[in-house]
């Protein structure tokens, strides 16, 4: 590591060391996370059901948010890299933010209105990948704010106002809806869950099913989103706080930041793994079927057809 990096800890190198490796494994995680769901949602064509295809965007969001972690780095100030790097994670780090967003919002509306979104996805592609370069863009306003932020690349040290305008300022306000609007979520499914039981109503069964079949495979997700961003936040609004102090940043804090940033994927896989259909799923039987299917070599069986008698030839046959 060269005397002039952008290590935040200059006289203890192997703190930034170890930062990297630990940004780099669990992005490596995340990548193989993200690949098992988009393989599986793939393999099985679940990918035919709004719901998974929510999982599947999301999950695609977090392969290149991972991949933008993996690159991590130590760089010089103005390396082009450096800030294709940033510019890469800003837009990633907001799509993965909106596709979780969008699950809760629908959540929201299968739980409380027990109505479906799906005439909505069309929405939620151009809110999740448009609105995110537009986010990405605004640190060129004023003439590139990209650049080593530590022990990686993203809006510069000593641009705080940019970091909170850009990311930090918008994300307290969406997890906070967020977190409100999963209790609440949370409370109205667990007093339905009382209210229906001992009876039989066919309304109540298809309002159950309704949320066996779209609540159940996305609830989870929200929460890990939430989880995960405890340490980034609790770590930048110290380094915000204590500037100037020579005890920032704390390197626990940034080893916590760097463990759990890139862990969504990953996090996701384990979710998605648990589902009971999938686990089903998950044997060389089904594979093999899936295989086989998609490869269009799956013979439809007929039962045998009996012989036509053409009515002119048994009149022929009898003269």
């Amino acid at each position: 590591m060269s005397s002039n990096s952008s290590c935040s800890w200059p006289d203890q190198p192997g703190r930034c060391d170890a930062i990297l490796v630990t940004r780099r494994v669990t992005a490596s995680l995340s990548i193989v996370g993200c690949l098992f769901v988009i393989g599986i949602i793939l393999l099985f064509r679940k990918y035919k059901f709004f719901v998974q295809r929510l999982i599947l965007w999301l999950s695609l969001a977090s392969l290149c948010d991972a991949i933008a972690y993996a690159m991590g780095d130590v760089h010089e100030r103005g390396d082009p890299f450096c800030i294709f790097q940033a510019f890469w994670m800003t837009y990633f780090d907001w799509s993965v933010l909106l596709w979780v967003s969008c699950i809760c919002f629908n959540l929201f509306w299968n739980v409380i209105k027990f109505r479906k979104t799906n005439h909505l996805e069309g929405v939620y592609h151009v809110v999740c990948w448009a609105f995110p370069l537009l986010m990405a863009c605004i640190p060129f306003s004023q003439g590139n704010t990209y650049g080593p932020a530590g022990v990686w690349c993203w809006i510069s040290e000593g641009y705080d106002h940019m970091r909170f305008g850009v990311w930090y300022g918008p994300l307290f306000a969406i997890l906070f809806i967020m977190i409100s609007v999963y209790i609440y979520i949370i409370i109205v499914i667990n007093k339905r869950a009382k209210m229906w039981t001992g009876t039989y109503d066919p309304e109540a069964e298809r309002r159950k099913a309704l949320l066996k079949e779209d609540v159940k495979p996305l609830r989870i997700y929200p929460f890990v989103y939430l989880a995960l961003n405890v340490f980034p936040l609790i770590n930048r609004i110290q380094n915000a706080a204590s500037k100037g102090d020579k005890d920032n940043p704390i390197f626990a804090l940034a080893l916590l930041h760097a463990l759990s940033s890139p862990l969504q994927g990953a996090l996701n896989a384990i979710v998605f793994g648990l589902d009971k259909e999938t686990v089903s799923k998950l044997n060389w039987v089904q594979f093999k079927a899936a295989l086989t299917r998609n490869r269009g070599d799956v013979k439809i069986y007929e039962p045998a057809r009996k012989p036509v008698i053409d009515a002119s030839d048994s009149s022929d046959s009898t003269n």
